[in-house]
């Protein structure tokens, strides 16, 4: 199994744009939410604390995932 630096590259900068997209896309995601939850009760808010924590997990693994395989397929397609 072949390991090309310019795809170790490319999956370190894919992993740095997985970062700035995440914190992009769950300050929306969170504004949302929170706006949301104006209308629930404690309980439900509760609810919603967890399920927005586990909501940013997802986000953050699926993020980290696709573009650091992004950036190494991208890398390795273009700079060998």
């Amino acid at each position: 199994m072949d390991i090309s630096v310019a795809g170790l590259i490319g999956a370190i900068i894919g992993t740095m744009v997985a970062g700035v997209n995440y914190h992009l896309y769950i300050g929306v995601l969170e504004r949302w939410m929170r706006k949301r939850e104006q209308t629930l009760t404690a309980e439900e808010r509760d609810t919603s604390d967890v399920k927005l924590s586990l909501v940013r997990r997802i986000v953050l693994t699926v993020d980290l995932f696709a573009f650091a395989a992004a950036g190494y397929w991208i890398g390795k397609s273009v700079w060998g």
